[in-house]
């Protein structure tokens, strides 16, 4: 019988809230090892999830420069995604979680299975994904690891 994400997870994970600092954030992270952190509001609700990648602007240069673009007649055709673009000028200069975080991110419910979080887990290229019950309160937070040990129980 398959292990549930209830039976596998950290039913007590860290968490930060929407107005809390990018340092606060940092700091938490490093003082728990962990690589993201689920923001809820203050009824617990999952609101989003700031990770190491939200916080890293790996290539400064390409990340502040303007996508390729051409000048036509006055105006200007962007041969890039804008979007990405903005995004990241936003996060440069954020200074509360609520600027930096993903907004409504992958969740799995505390009754799926171990492999269906695993699934989740493989499809999106994530770690860790939060645990929210039907209302969207988290619950917990289930990670790889936890997921690839209940895999290997269940054999």
């Amino acid at each position: 019988m398959s292990s549930t994400v209830s039976q596998i997870m950290d039913a007590d994970p860290q968490s930060v809230g929407p107005e809390d600092s990018v340092e606060t954030v940092v700091q938490q992270m490093h003082d728990h090892e962990l690589p993201g952190l689920p923001v809820v509001d203050e009824d617990d609700i999952l609101v989003g999830i700031v990770t190491e990648s939200d916080l890293l602007m790996f290539d400064e240069q390409e990340d502040v420069d303007p996508p390729a673009h051409v000048q036509i007649m006055g105006g200007v055709i962007y041969l890039g995604s804008v979007k990405r673009w903005e995004e990241r000028i936003r996060k440069s200069v954020a200074s509360t979680v609520e600027e930096i975080m993903t907004a409504e991110p992958i969740t799995v419910s505390p009754d799926a299975d171990a492999h269906d979080a695993g699934h989740l887990i493989s499809e999106h290229g994530h770690n860790r994904l939060p645990v929210v019950d039907d209302e969207g309160h988290l619950v917990g937070v289930v990670t790889r690891v936890d997921v690839l040990e209940a895999l290997l129980e269940d054999r």
